[in-house]
This record gives C-alpha cells, sequence and structure tokens, in this order.
C-alpha cells in the first residue's frame, strides 16, 4: 500500500509536469532547460533517498526523530538547511534590494537568536524530551492542557511559516518553468507530502543536507562574481548601488523600511526569540544521541548561518547594482519590472546566463522543498503524537495508529500549505516569515523559558496565559496592515504596526506569570514540587536516552 502510494503521489507530479510542457496556456515566461533538468535531478535524487529512508520510518521514534542516530554535525548542517529557507534566501535578498541596509535587520535578527538557543534551549531540550516541544512542557504540568496550547501555538507558527515557502515556490516556479503559480504551489505541494509520508525525519534530514551544501555553494559563486564585476572594489560597489535605486544614499542608513522605533524594536524581538520557539527547528534537538550533540548542533548551524547572511548582504546590493536600470528587465513602456521575491534568482542570470540562473533556481526551490518538509513534519507531529495521543486518547495508542494519523496530517497540511499559498500570492516572503516569528516569541519562547527556569509555573498559567498571548499576537497580526489592508482589502488597518511582539510578547509572560503566582488549585502544587525532578533531568540528562528509546 505504501509503495503504491508513493508511485501514485511521484506519478501525479509527473503527469502534472508533463500537461505543463504540453499545454500553452502554461507559457507565462521562457523555460530555462538547464534549471529543469537540474530540478529534475534533484527531486529524484532526494525521492530516491525518501524511497529507502521510509525502512527507517515504520516507527513514531523513527519517523519523528530518525531514532536519534543523527551526528552533531549532521544536525548542525540540516538545521542550516531548515533554516536558511525561501525567507531568507529570496525574502531578504528582495527586502535588500527595496530598502537598503533596513532590509538586513531580519538577518540579523534570525542570526543573534542562535546564541539564546545554545546558551538557554539546546541541552536541556535535548535532555528532556522525546519528539516534540510539547513533551518538555508537559514533564511535570497536566498534559492534555499543556500540549493542547502547545500544538495550537506550534501549528499557528508553521502555517504562517509554509504560507511563506509556498509563495516563494510559486515565483520561482513560474520564473524557472513558465508555469502559472497555482500550478507551482500544487507540484511543491505534492513533493512534500512525498517526501515527508515516507521518509519522515531521516529522509528531511539528508534532503536539508543536500540542500544546505547546493545553496551555500550557489550564494558563495554568486557573492563572488559580484564581487569580481566591482573588481573587489567595495567602494565603488556600494556607490553603483547608490547610484541605482530610487532612494539614493538612503540605502546606507536605517529608517527607510521601518521608521518608528516601535516597529523596528518589535520585529527585532520577533525574530531574536522567535528563533527560540520555532517548533520545527526545536525538534530537531531529538534527532541527535545527546546534550553533547545537541549543543554541536548549534554551534555548527550558527556559523553556517551567520556567513550565509553575511553573503546575503552582498547579493542584496548586487541585485541594487546591476538589476536596477538593467535593459534586460524594462519592459515597453519603460518600466522596470521583476516578480516579487525573485531579485536573487534573476540576479544570478546576468551574474552567469541560463547556466547560473538555473542552478540557482534548482537550489532555491530545494531550499523550499527542505523546509516545506521540515515544517510538514513538525505539524504532523503535533497533531498526531500530542493532540491525538496524548490528548485525545490519553497517551494510550498503538504505534501502527498514531503512524497513520500522521501520515494523514502530512496530507492534510500539504492540502492546506497549497490552499495559503494560492491565498498570498505576492506577499513578501520574509515578511510573512517574521508573522510566524511573531507568534513563536509570544507564545512558545515564554512557555519553554518559564517551563524550564521558573519552579512556580503552573498548568494554568501555561495554559491561560499562553491563551492569552496567542489570541493576543493572532489578533495583532490580523488588524494589522499587512493582514486588514494587503490581505482583507479593508482600506485603513485597525491595529498600525505589522509588528506586534512588543505588545505580545511581554503580555504573555506577565500573564503567565500572574496566572501561576495566583493559581490555589491543587494541581498548582504538584506542578511546583515536580521541578526538581525535571531540573535535576536537565542538568544531568540521566533518564533522556531512556526516554528517547521508549
Amino acid at each position: 500500500m505504501k509503495k503504491l502510494l508513493f508511485v501514485a503521489l511521484f506519478g501525479a507530479f509527473g503527469t502534472l509536469y508533463a500537461a505543463g510542457l504540453d499545454t500553452s496556456a502554461f507559457a507565462q515566461g521562457e523555460r530555462n532547460y538547464f534549471a529543469i533538468g537540474m530540478f529534475l535531478v534533484f527531486v529524484l535524487a532526494t525521492l530516491a533517498i525518501t524511497y529507502f529512508s521510509s525502512k527507517k520510518s515504520q516507527s513514531a521514534a523513527g519517523f519523528y526523530t530518525a531514532g536519534g542516530n543523527i551526528t552533531g554535525m549532521q544536525n548542525g548542517i540540516a538545521i542550516a538547511g531548515d533554516f536558511m529557507s525561501a525567507a531568507s534566501f529570496l525574502g531578504i535578498v528582495g527586502l535588500v534590494f527595496a530598502n537598503g541596509f533596513d532590509g538586513l535587520i531580519y538577518a540579523i535578527g534570525f542570526l543573534v537568536g542562535w546564541p539564546i538557543v545554545l546558551f538557554l534551549i539546546a541541552e536541556k531540550f535535548r535532555n528532556l524530551g522525546k519528539y516534540t516541544f510539547a513533551d518538555i512542557i508537559a514533564y511535570r504540568l497536566e498534559s492534555k492542557k499543556v500540549r493542547t496550547i502547545s500544538a495550537i501555538s506550534g501549528l499557528s507558527v508553521i502555517v504562517f511559516y509554509l504560507i511563506a515557502q509556498m509563495v516563494g515556490a510559486g515565483g520561482l516556479i513560474q520564473v524557472l518553468f513558465g508555469l502559472p503559480y497555482s500550478y507551482a504551489v500544487i507540484i511543491v505541494g505534492i513533493l512534500m507530502i512525498c517526501y515527508v509520508t515516507f521518509g519522515g525525519m531521516h529522509a528531511t534530514t539528508w534532503v536539508q543536507i543536500i540542500k544546505a551544501c547546493l545553496l551555500l555553494g550557489g550564494v558563495t559563486f554568486m557573492a563572488i562574481m559580484i564581487l569580481y564585476l566591482s573588481g573587489f572594489d567595495l567602494a565603488r560597489y556600494f556607490e553603483m548601488a547608490i547610484n541605482n535605486h530610487s532612494k539614493g544614499a538612503a540605502i546606507m542608513e536605517p529608517g527607510t523600511f521601518l521608521p518608528d522605533p516601535v516597529s523596528a524594536i518589535s520585529l527585532g524581538l520577533a525574530l531574536m526569540f522567535g528563533t527560540a520557539g520555532l517548533p520545527h527547528i526545536l525538534m530537531r534537538f531529538f534527532t541527535v544521541k545527546n546534550a553533547k550533540e545537541a549543543r554541536k548542533s548549534v554551534f555548527y548551524a550558527t556559523g553556517l548561518i551567520g556567513y550565509f547572511y553575511i553573503l546575503t548582504f552582498v547579493i542584496g546590493f548586487g541585485a541594487i547594482a546591476f538589476l536596477l536600470g538593467n535593459p534586460e528587465f524594462i519592459n515597453e513602456a519603460g518600466q522596470f519590472t521583476i516578480p516579487p521575491n525573485m531579485e536573487a534568482v534573476l540576479l544570478a542570470k546576468v551574474l552567469g546566463g541560463d547556466v547560473l540562473l538555473g542552478f540557482i533556481s534548482a537550489v532555491a526551490f530545494a531550499t523550499i522543498l527542505a523546509v516545506v518538509a521540515g515544517l510538514a513534519i513538525s505539524g504532523a507531529s503535533a497533531i498526531s503524537h500530542d493532540l491525538f495521543v496524548n490528548v485525545c486518547k490519553d497517551g494510550k495508542c498503538d504505534p501502527q495508529t498514531e503512524m497513520r494519523v500522521t501520515k494523514g496530517s502530512t496530507i492534510g497540511l500539504g492540502i492546506l500549505a497549497i490552499i495559503l499559498g494560492l491565498g498570498f500570492e505576492g506577499q513578501n516572503v520574509a515578511f510573512t516569515v517574521g508573522l510566524a516569528f511573531a507568534i513563536a516569541a509570544s507564545v512558545n519562547f515564554p512557555i519553554i523559558l518559564l517551563c524550564i527556569y521558573w519552579k512556580n509555573l503552573t498548568t494554568n498559567g501555561v495554559l491561560y496565559g499562553g491563551i492569552i498571548g496567542l489570541v493576543c499576537v493572532l489578533a495583532l497580526v490580523i488588524l494589522s496592515p499587512s493582514v486588514w489592508v494587503n490581505v482583507l482589502g479593508f482600506e485603513n488597518a485597525i491595529f498600525p504596526y505589522n509588528h506586534p511582539a512588543i505588545f505580545s510578547m511581554p503580555l504573555s509572560f506577565i500573564a503567565i506569570w500572574a496566572i501561576s503566582k495566583f493559581d490555589s488549585s491543587k494541581r498548582a502544587d504538584e506542578d511546583k514540587k515536580g521541578f526538581a525532578a525535571q531540573d535535576f533531568r536537565a542538568q544531568s540528562g540521566i533518564g533522556a536516552s531512556e526516554a528517547v528509546a521508549h
């Protein structure tokens, strides 16, 4: 049955693509056959990995965490691959292209969150958890209540993150294949279902490792070419960008993208602390054998991610220097036209012709597939392991049923991702991911931090404080200009800021603290007494291997 479904899904993709080649209505742009060839090689290679990984993904431990057999270095590269998403590559380059220096706030915010993960989260997470971050929260608190809020919050983060990846994929395949946006989104959804349903975490890890190596190699070459064409003269390079951009020298100064301090601080908080609350990243700490390997994972990931963001700075300003004013991208009406989020891809064409365009396009698409697969497995684990097994079934569920629910959840998330990708067409992908980080920083991070370090945290504090934080951040996101005006079409936004973390994050901390502090229930006493055992396990790691093996 499993093999038949795999063949059916792959056949559906092949049929869709073949139909696209034969239908004149799909002629949205000139196809790059080198890029198509590279894309197909990557897809076939990763599907082969998925097929062999399916043998190692029969159990829950094998599916969710690859049995804990990933090394620290491998996991670090995979984390980097997971984190270097469409938002990181396509979105940040697009923001730098539009706003100059200010666009780098995303790169800086994404990067500086990793020391927080390294010093506060990684080791204790590995020692306390099993499959999902809700396992840590449920270690001493009432399982049903805290898993419910943790799963809902985690799924909210995953949904916004999925939107960004699907939007990036749609725009990319329009350039790569000349297919309509909608068909591009469908292709990504089908491939995501294939990877996760059959290969689990093992296949997802190796897809992310391959993609990370390809992406780092591609952007390194692009950065070297940009500097070569500038004579390795940074002054000349920036002068070209300043002369080309409509904002002139202002692109070298802060304030072009985030004009007020509230927005800047709010976005910075979301990006810094949201990193420590991303479910699909936190889940990766359970794929290694021990806390030492978890720390090593963060060390490798931080180095690779930092190097990557330096290159996005070079590529973003390179796009300003070599795309703006380029007659190849000026239409008959004299207007400069580039599809949203495609600046990095089209810069590759200027730097290296169709060959480099093909390589970067295929790598960017591989980036999206890998991240979407990581998001899907995290979302599926929240639905099956947290909600179905531990909330609905009180932890009493046979492994076969759990795996069926997990794979059904993956298919459902794939369909949801396709629908959301179609609905959010045209949104900047880095900005959309910023909203996911706001939710992670406002709900997941306060709960995780207080659970690990504060002995007086109670179940009611997590449940009701988490609900307050989640409702607040979602309401502010919906009422912000990015959704209320740009998506829903209203004339004026009710909440004036696009980034709500400066309001929602402190509210979550205060709500969780206040409710826990004044909680006089019998359960509250049990929660507080359980902290000593939890802290011993978090510090020593004794019992962690047995929990994962269970």
